[in-house]
């Protein structure tokens, strides 16, 4: 049971952190394309997203503890969550989360909307989720190929949270689309179309640093044999859903924002299906990638 929690407070963290520094992000690099539509929503949806990070990053590092310890009971003793915290860099890790996290609530409720609250509110966002790679299997290669993983991992990390945030805004901004607003049609063509380069970025970072650690968890002679283990089958899960992304993002960027920016009526329908399509694919990722934190990867077996 105690796993099956941290399976899902891993997802939870998962999300929020994606929340907490794609979001930010993207109202830095699409702040002339969204800044004339007086967005409202953004500081809230940062705020709540720390807020839950607050809440689910202790609630993880006990649900660790209790994983070590063999019980709840143990892990609420002072010297077993001492040890988690002090001696191991998964608490350490757990510790930095939730002190960002609620840095980060305090100054999106503080902080009026702006570059500076953006700025500030992403490099936060960007401590959270590099602390995944601590937290996951990237921290427990060993050898001189530590670094190398590790770097690679944080590297994913911050990838996968500026696509998943950029798309949670997407949605957001198709959602409260308001009726016949020309200018808002305007605003989000342009922000589509600025993302293209970032996006792209996000993808080729991705598949690079998804190679990188594939070699690392996986090996280069279990690499045509995934499905001898749970974490070669959801490995193999989760390449056909980004591959899947990868589509979908390559039809809004060369197909629906073009139409979009001709005739927002006739893309607004098909945007709205594909970006909804896009994003729960991103949380399904997110849910495989929690379960894959718990198994024992191809490498090691």
């Amino acid at each position: 049971m105690v796993e099956v929690w941290i399976v899902v407070l891993r997802g939870v963290q998962y999300a929020a952190g994606a929340l907490l520094l794609g979001l930010p992000a993207f109202m830095l690099y699409s702040a002339r394309a969204v800044g004339p539509l007086n967005l409202r929503w953004p500081r809230p949806t940062i705020a709540w997203a720390a807020a839950v990070l607050m809440v689910a990053a202790p609630a993880a590092l006990l649900a660790q503890t209790a994983m070590m310890a063999g019980s709840l009971s143990a892990a609420l003793k002072p010297e077993a969550l001492g040890f988690m915290v002090t001696g191991m860099g998964l608490g350490k890790a757990l510790v930095v989360r939730m002190l960002a996290a609620a840095l980060a609530l305090a100054l999106a409720l503080l902080l009026r909307p702006g570059r500076l609250a953006w700025s500030v509110l992403a490099l936060l966002g960007f401590v959270v989720s590099a602390s995944f790679a601590w937290t996951g299997h990237g921290a427990a290669t060993q050898g001189p190929g530590h670094l190398i993983h590790l770097a690679s991992d944080i590297t994913h990390a911050v990838a996968a949270s500026i696509w998943v945030g950029a798309l949670a805004a997407f949605v957001v901004l198709i959602v409260r689309r308001p009726s016949a607003d020309p200018a808002w049609d305007a605003g989000v063509a342009r922000s589509l179309t600025g993302f293209a380069g970032v996006g792209t970025a996000a993808v080729g970072v991705l598949v690079v640093t998804g190679l990188i650690n594939s070699a690392y968890l996986v090996g280069v002679s279990k690499a045509l044999n995934l499905t001898a283990s749970p974490y070669g089958v959801l490995l193999m899960i989760k390449l056909a859903l980004f591959g899947l992304m990868v589509c979908l993002a390559a039809a809004n960027r060369f197909r629906l924002a073009p139409l979009m920016a001709r005739d927002a009526g006739q893309a607004m329908p098909h945007l709205k299906k594909s970006l909804a399509i896009e994003f729960a694919m991103a949380l399904a990722i997110l849910a495989v990638v929690a379960v894959m934190g718990v198994q024992p990867p191809p490498a090691s077996l």
